[in-house]
């Protein structure tokens, strides 16, 4: 997945994920998302993680009703700058693999 994050936050964005809320890394944890990283460089977010559940969408509906997730969001929202051409409904765009090892 690929969002920009405007340039003058990218330091708060570093920040804030310093200290990401306990219940924000529960609900991910019971959201079945393992090994779950965020790159920056030159302004843009590159986010890999490893979903081991049965039900994609059902899992991510549940992240979103969450409330701390919901205030995480808010606060770190503003910082990011979506990719114009996204899917209708997408906040992060999905990118295509071209390349992967074991």
């Amino acid at each position: 997945m690929v969002i920009g994050v405007k340039p003058e936050h990218e330091e708060t964005y570093r920040t804030a994920h310093r200290v990401v809320p306990p219940e924000v890394l529960r609900m991910i944890r019971d959201c079945n998302i393992r090994n779950y990283s965020i790159f920056l460089r030159n302004s843009v977010l590159y986010s890999y993680f490893e979903y081991v559940g049965n039900n994609f969408s059902t899992d991510m509906a549940k992240m979103a009703a969450d409330p701390a997730t919901q205030e995480w969001w808010r606060r770190v929202g503003p910082m990011q700058e979506p990719f114009p051409d996204r899917a209708s409904g997408e906040w992060w765009a999905p990118m295509d693999e071209v390349f992967h090892v074991d």
